[in-house]
């Protein structure tokens, strides 16, 4: 099978031959059809965090395909079905975050694409529990962008508070942000959408943004507090500077909702003003196999819209430069289907 690997935190990906995987008892073998390009891929191929990855490894956690064989002990997923490979290869399934909900908090989980190989692939092997299915009718070009920017965002806006009667602001219409902005609307609440291009600024306009400010000549903050301030701000620009027009953007009693994981990420926050506004500050990663499974029957049912462009495996190098440069509207999605 052809595979993108990473090889060397400095250097371009490598694109290679590799035996099709087996899969153990509890995996399944999933023949890929699409694998999106998330900016989190980026930073692993680059080894930007202080957790790294270890090279050689596939990268990708947006993989949708078809399932083509299963381990002995996998009794629930079938062959012929398709599903998806979300960021959460598997997780212990014991401790108390697992327990209750809270799976992608599990401090021994596995990651796709980043600890265990992703879905930058012909082929891959997958945990047969924590595979999601997807249902009938889904693009395996727009399930894939829904694995992880969707969830995300999904689970970013369940976190928020966000409801009928409220006011978000989403910072950074790209991947993340155009569909958390849709969800937003899903969610009641009036919207802000802000960015520093123009053609995201014209995508918030399109999908019903209520509100649109352009951070490069308006003062965010100032703009929102004007509209009687945020009840909460959903923070996807890779941006310092996003983060703090966010916080200030909101009203008494309102709520930061961290997802964005700039390599240099931080943000100072003044105590007296947090403590005397009530103010939340939270972080938010991916969501839940239950988070996932919600947000692909809302896209089976037209609630949503994927923004994407599909690309060949044999141009990662060049897609990443793409989306590293802001070339790309929204998602970028990997057509793995030959």
């Amino acid at each position: 099978m052809k595979a993108a690997v990473v090889r060397d935190f400095t250097a371009p990906l490598v694109i290679e031959d590799r035996p099709v995987p087996t899969p153990a008892p509890h995996q399944v073998l999933v023949r890929l059809e699409a694998c999106g390009l998330c900016h989190t891929d980026i930073h692993a191929a680059r080894g930007d965090w202080p957790v790294k990855p270890t090279p050689p490894f596939v990268p990708g956690h947006e993989g949708v395909g078809v399932v083509e064989a299963t381990g002995e002990l996998v009794r629930h997923v079938r062959v012929g079905e398709r599903v998806a490979i979300p960021w959460l290869a598997d997780a212990c399934g014991r401790c108390d975050h697992c327990v209750d909900g809270r799976e992608t908090l599990c401090p021994a989980q596995h990651n796709s694409g980043y600890s265990v190989d992703g879905g930058y692939a012909e082929y891959a092997v997958a945990h047969g529990d924590y595979v999601v299915p997807v249902p009938d009718g889904i693009d395996p070009l727009d399930a894939a962008p829904l694995t992880c920017a969707g969830v995300t965002a999904y689970k970013a806006l369940k976190v928020s508070g966000a409801r009928p009667g409220t006011r978000v602001l989403v910072s950074g219409i790209g991947g993340l942000g155009h569909l958390a902005l849709q969800y937003a609307r899903i969610f009641g609440a009036e919207t802000v959408a802000v960015d520093v291009t123009d053609d995201k600024l014209k995508l918030a306009r399109d999908l019903g943004a209520d509100h649109v400010i352009d951070a490069r000549t308006q003062d965010v903050a100032a703009e929102v507090q004007k509209l009687g301030g945020a009840d909460a701000a959903i923070a996807l620009a890779v941006s310092n500077d996003s983060f703090r027009a966010a916080y200030a953007a909101l009203r008494r009693g309102g709520t930061l909702v961290l997802v964005a994981l700039p390599a240099e990420g931080e943000l100072t926050l003044p105590v007296f003003d947090t403590v005397l506004n009530g103010t939340g500050v939270v972080g938010s990663i991916v969501g839940t196999r239950q988070d996932l499974a919600e947000v692909f029957a809302l896209h089976a049912l037209g609630r949503t819209r994927v923004i994407r462009e599909s690309r060949r495996l044999d141009d990662v190098n060049a897609c990443i430069t793409e989306v590293l440069d802001g070339k790309v509207a929204a998602r970028l999605v990997f057509d793995l289907r030959g």
